[in-house]
């Protein structure tokens, strides 16, 4: 098991707990990982962590596809590969509607089609066998659509990438998940049960077969959030105000790959409830909702000794290749520390 640290993105401030990512590096963590939603970037953050570590890995959980064109996206990731000495991460996805048309302006697309070319378009610059000609459904390069001046030529990138550079992408949609599984490294879960590989094995195991892998070439690095505390409902409610934002307020109600996820998970009524009361502007009653249960499903929360204990099913599923990373949300520097003694 490899375990990871979230930085996430910031609030009105940027705070990434720097002196936290080189605990983190000290304890043995593998790596850590910048975000970015509509205020702050994720590669900024990726960069200023990785000229201030020296082993510690530092990717990206995930750059939106909507705002970078892929051969952006690649230059960044070679850049900082190259910079680092080989310990960049590339982490990828789509985004949702409401992000990529209401702030990068730009339209939503077939989202599984768009990942898939974007990255076999970064894939192909990163080998630079030859210069870049890609014509698919969403991407047209060299372009020769509308208002093109028809002198644009193939192009191969001066800076020699690294072709083996892990792909990860964000997914929980069942098309998702297949998706990532035929054409990249690993995948995000937001939140895992798991004990629940059920809810993600089907979807793995026809994109694997897509893609010409097995599980062993794949890392499912879910989300976990991790609060010590001596009163667990204490914890348990620190977890749930992140959990109704997305399962509640993270897209429109006809249209929230959260609330679905949480709903393939076992938690119906208490996705519609949670949705019902965030979108009515009830937040702290749409948190209250989040069940108990769920959140001890996904999260660690409690004493030293619960959170040992609620490991486990951790350790189950690594043995089993079910998880291969486990990327731990900002927690307290002990946190950190019992996690690594019962994982590493």
């Amino acid at each position: 098991m490899k375990l990871g640290i979230l930085l996430g993105y910031s609030g009105g401030k940027m705070d990434l707990g720097l002196e936290t990512v080189k605990l983190a590096e000290t304890l043995g963590y593998d790596s850590a990982w910048t975000a970015e939603a509509y205020g702050s970037d994720a590669v900024s953050p990726a960069a200023w962590v990785l000229a201030q570590t020296t082993k510690i890995k530092v990717g990206t959980s995930i750059m939106q596809i909507p705002a970078r064109t892929p051969a952006c996206t690649a230059m960044t990731a070679m850049s900082l590969n190259d910079l680092s000495g080989g310990r960049f991460l590339l982490g990828l996805g789509p985004s949702g509607p409401q992000v990529a048309e209401g702030w990068h302006g730009v339209p939503y697309g077939k989202p599984m089609v768009r990942i898939k070319e974007y990255i076999q378009i970064i894939r192909e610059i990163l080998k630079r066998e030859k210069p870049l000609e890609f014509h698919g459904e969403e991407y047209d390069i060299p372009y020769t659509g509308p208002r093109a001046t028809g002198l644009g030529k193939p192009l191969k990138s001066i800076l020699h990438g690294d072709p083996s550079m892990p792909i990860y992408t964000a997914a929980i949609t069942p098309a998702g998940v297949r998706t990532a599984a035929e054409v990249a490294d690993g995948f995000f879960p937001i939140w895992m049960d798991p004990s629940r590989f059920d809810v993600f094995q089907g979807d793995i195991e026809t994109g694997l077969e897509a893609g010409g892998k097995s599980l062993a070439d794949f890392d499912v690095a879910p989300f976990v959030n991790a609060v010590l505390g001596d009163d667990v409902e204490e914890c348990r409610n620190k977890v749930r105000p992140g959990m109704a934002l997305y399962i509640g307020g993270m897209g429109a109600r006809s249209k929230n790959f959260y609330n679905d996820y949480a709903k393939r998970l076992g938690f119906e009524d208490a996705a519609v409830k949670i949705q019902d009361l965030f979108l009515s502007g009830q937040r702290a009653e749409a948190a209250a909702a989040v069940p108990a249960e769920l959140v001890d499903a996904v999260a660690l929360c409690g004493p030293k000794e619960r959170i040992r204990e609620r490991l486990a099913p951790w350790k189950q599923a690594a043995a089993k290749g079910h998880v291969g990373s486990m990327l731990i949300g900002r927690t307290s520097p002990d946190a950190l520390k019992v996690i690594a003694e019962e994982m590493l």
